[in-house]
């Protein structure tokens, strides 16, 4: 029989959508809460999901996301979850009248940036209002990276 010594913790994944980063510029960004059935919750703690093709949108009110790939929990009965259904977002109203008006205003775009744990257990998304970067300005970046690569190997290499 195994101790508690013997035992791995285990710790939640944090799941990123770096695609968002590189296609928007973020301008403003939020902590959301979201509601989850059972099985989707664990296979987020496992790091089973995927943010690269999700978006938020606001309806009659309530926030939601779509597109957000949870893939099934295997240890789960046969009534699992959907993997791509449309999950609500939890915020004030007073954040989601603002993302909503900015949203259609200045024709920013709400997109999902991170799926994590907080302390206390919950599941947290962290959206951001973001606006669409221009290919100038992604090949840009890319040159900079390229750029600071190169000079941190050189850095290595010298040491």
């Amino acid at each position: 029989m195994a101790s508690k010594k013997d035992k791995k913790a285990v710790s939640p994944a944090t799941i990123e959508n770096r695609r968002a980063r590189f296609d928007y510029a973020v301008l403003e960004d939020y902590e959301a809460g979201i509601a989850l059935v059972g099985s989707e919750v664990k296979s987020v703690f496992l790091g089973r999901a995927h943010l690269t093709d999700a978006y938020c949108r606001v309806i009659n009110g309530e926030l939601f996301m779509f597109n957000m790939d949870i893939e099934p929990y295997e240890q789960a009965s046969s009534f699992g979850h959907e993997r791509r259904r449309d999950r609500k977002l939890l915020l004030h109203r007073n954040q989601i009248d603002s993302l909503q008006r900015k949203s259609q205003e200045k024709g920013l775009t709400i997109v999902p940036l991170r799926a994590y744990f907080n302390a206390r257990g919950k599941v947290k998304v962290r959206i951001g209002l973001a606006r669409g970067k221009a290919h100038y300005e992604k090949r840009d970046k890319i040159a900079k990276d390229d750029e600071r690569r190169e000079i941190q190997s050189a850095r290595a290499l010298r040491v």
